[in-house]
């Protein structure tokens, strides 16, 4: 075998009109064009021998005859995403999709019947359609769907179905299909859509594949070309511009971890498709194999497989999805590298191909590795010169702990106002948090299953994550249009050592302000797990009020400031901007003796302690207010708040430890082994000091400079510290 959402207005009736294509001679009747023959037989000869595919042709034929006994429905759309009619068309391109497959793993004639029958259907519907009813101003209408999108995701699988029993027809239904049913819905995506298929975004990924393997099947060269190179056929937008511009060098996508996980099937079946109709394109070798790269990275970005919940994000998808799937087969097929293996058989699901099959195979054979879940630093920008995200674990697991600096770029319309923001992963759950996005997918009683208000007023904004807000606003005043401009500069990161830190900076987030973040992974002997030391500095043009916000995962049990709280009468926090949406439970001041808090998340206790800056106070919330229909989840937050200063550093330490077991009803290590924080701001550099409990200490040097051959030298307690580059540690009677 060879081998965000941009929201958009309905077009005009002119537009509109561009959709409906001439009839187009009929086109030959050649077997399929999307899958290798070889592989195709293959299927066929051994799908019964492996049981990870075994099991995914069983799975797909108890779908697909459940179809089939149900009758055929292709309702006039007039849904929203998770209305009936929405939801059929779904499952009317999956039985599309797995009828084809079937056919060519079992030659039973009933599946090509089945698609045949389906998609007359569809040739009398399609035609018949205008920009879809339920569609709004803010999308761009489909015809099968609300928005555009799931029409291209449609054509994604309803084509390869087609291209499966195509052979199989009469030149009359295959014309009649072929014109009324793919040449008018590649027409609409493309030319009727240029608005969105030109785009460089996911939208337009979907379209172009969609649209491209349609020009294999129909052999319209037309639309072969123009998925590739856009409308016009400049290069200047289309599927490989899309490449060029959506991942950065290390196969970082744009959108973040979650859209990476979406985007990547469409980027992977066109180019399998292209691959087998153009190999000279040799397109997974594109890039320096950028799209091989991106399929190591979406895996990397997860923990405990379910993705970082970053951007426009839902916290319960994981590598079990449909496109990972896909998107794991096509990569095993072309590395053979066996630590994708491991990941199949996690997910225990394969794709119904080829590729899947291949999967099957080996696995079967035992052939598989553990991944190797890596701290790494994944660029972003097409050359990974725009911030990136900064993974730290503390061993190759994948549940240990794991820190993470996200230093991106805006992200285009799905991204999130949080620029240097971060998240923490210990003993198989969410510590330190993100709200990922405001959206109920597909439940259609939640605005139809699509993005809440609530995304733009809580989700999006600064104060909803783990960085820093000025003057109760978000960076780039919310708009994400300026947010695109300006990218963090990733100074610093070392991953390849016990002790993991990553530095970034933000200059122009807001007006004037320039601040910078180190975080750092830092094991200690004695600890069960690594600190997080967390040093942000924050210089502005004129005095403002800074806020620092984590939200975090767990129960109150101690707290080191005497709060006053709000029992009776919670007031909100603010009027915008977010703060709109946090209760109040109660404020204090804060000095360097009291600044501490210790939460317990099943059966581990963390302790938050801070060095605040002078005149601090903390404000302890909850999520929740102005929310009259509940469409925000309560959860906790803590913001340390400084007011009327131009300069501040923050700098605190979460500390897991201690041990709490209800079954046994027994407590061990409730209290913190820090006893204090120092900081010290020299000439160049920082130096954070963690004084412990049970004696010694250890002091965090970081520099100014990231240049690696640059010397330091600092004082302190009376010992000179001498060190070389933008990092040291000093460890007195502890051991690293």
């Amino acid at each position: 075998m060879r081998h965000a959402t941009l929201w958009l207005a309905p077009l005009t009736a002119l537009a509109i009109g561009l959709a409906q294509p001439a009839l187009a001679a009929p086109t030959t009747s050649a077997g399929p064009v999307l899958f290798d023959p070889a592989g195709l037989k293959a299927m066929a000869a051994d799908a019964a021998r492996y049981p990870l595919f075994a099991e995914e042709v069983a799975r797909t034929r108890k779908m697909v005859d459940a179809a089939i006994k149900a009758g055929i429905d292709v309702p006039v759309p007039k849904d929203p995403g998770g209305g009936f009619t929405h939801e059929q068309h779904k499952r009317n391109y999956m039985a599309l999709y797995g009828a084809g497959m079937l056919y060519r793993i079992t030659g039973d004639v009933k599946y090509a019947h089945f698609a045949r029958d389906m998609l007359l259907q569809y040739a009398k519907l399609y035609p018949t359609l205008g920009p879809h009813p339920a569609a709004n101003r803010e999308e761009a209408a489909g015809r099968l769907f609300w928005q555009s999108l799931n029409d291209s995701v449609w054509l994604v699988y309803g084509i390869q179905g087609y291209d499966a029993i195509r052979d199989t027809l009469s030149p009359q239904d295959r014309k009649n299909i072929d014109d009324n049913v793919f040449r008018r819905m590649a027409t609409f995506l493309s030319t009727g859509r240029p608005e969105v298929f030109n785009l460089i975004h996911n939208h337009a990924t979907w379209a172009c594949a969609g649209v491209g393997m349609t020009g294999y099947v129909l052999h319209d060269q037309n639309f072969v070309d123009m998925a590739l190179k856009g409308t016009d056929k400049s290069g200047k937008s289309g599927f490989l511009r899309q490449i060029d511009l959506l991942f950065s060098p290390d196969g970082y996508y744009t959108e973040g971890p979650y859209y990476e996980r979406y985007a990547i099937q469409p980027f992977l079946v066109f180019a399998r498709a292209i691959d087998e109709n153009d190999p000279g394109r040799h397109i997974f070798q594109y890039r320096d194999g950028v799209l091989l790269k991106a399929i190591r990275t979406t895996i990397q970005l997860t923990y405990d497989g379910y993705f970082f919940p970053l951007n426009d994000a839902l916290l319960d998808k994981s590598l079990r999805t449909a496109e990972l799937y896909q998107a794991v087969a096509t990569g095993y097929a072309e590395t053979h590298d066996p630590a994708l293996l491991s990941i199949a058989k996690w997910q225990g699901r394969t794709a119904l191909t080829p590729d899947g099959l291949e999967v099957a195979r080996d696995l079967a054979a035992g052939k598989a590795k553990p991944f190797p879940y890596a701290s790494a630093l994944f660029r972003d920008g097409p050359e990974g010169k725009q911030g990136g995200i900064a993974v730290m674990r503390s061993d190759a697991g994948d549940t240990g702990e794991v820190l993470v600096a996200k230093n991106t770029a805006m992200g285009m319309g799905h991204g999130h106002f949080d620029k240097l923001s971060w998240i923490l992963y210990d003993d198989g759950h969410p510590i330190v948090t993100d709200y990922g996005a405001a959206r109920f997918l597909n439940v259609e009683s939640k605005e139809g299953g699509r993005y809440l208000e609530e995304n733009e007023t809580w989700a999006k904004q600064t104060v909803a994550h783990n960085t820093l807000v000025v003057n109760e606003t978000s960076d780039f005043d919310a708009d994400w249009h300026a947010g695109q401009k300006v990218a963090p500069t990733q100074i610093y990161f070392s991953g390849d050592r016990p002790t993991k830190v990553s530095t970034a900076e933000m200059a122009g987030a807001w007006p004037g302000v320039t601040f910078r973040r180190t975080l750092v992974q830092l094991p200690v002997a004695g600890n069960a797990r690594p600190l997080i030391v967390d040093l942000l500095r924050v210089h502005g043009d004129k005095p403002a009020t800074y806020d620092l916000p984590l939200h975090y995962s767990g129960h109150i049990v101690d707290l080191g400031f005497k709060l006053q709280s709000h029992v009776t009468n919670r007031p909100v926090l603010g009027k915008a901007n977010g703060y709109q949406h946090i209760w109040v439970d109660g404020t204090a001041p804060l000095d360097a003796g009291n600044a501490r808090m210790t939460w317990l998340t099943d059966g581990r206790f963390y302790t938050y302690r801070m060095l605040p800056p002078a005149g601090a106070e903390v404000i302890l919330g909850q999520i929740g207010a102005n929310d009259a229909n509940f469409n925000l989840r309560r959860e906790p937050l803590l913001i340390e708040r400084v007011t009327g200063a131009k300069d501040a550093t923050f700098v605190a330490v979460l500390e897991p430890h201690g041990a709490y077991d209800p079954s046994a009803e027994t407590v061990v290590g409730d209290k913190s082994n820090l006893a204090a924080i120092r900081h010290v701001r020299t000439a160049d550099a920082d130096l954070v000091t963690i004084d412990f409990v049970s004696g010694g200490s250890v002091t965090l040097a970081i520099a100014d400079s990231a240049d690696a051959d640059a010397g330091h030298h600092a004082s302190l307690d009376g010992r000179a510290l001498d060190w070389t580059g933008h990092f040291a540690r000093f460890d007195t009677g502890v051991t690293p």
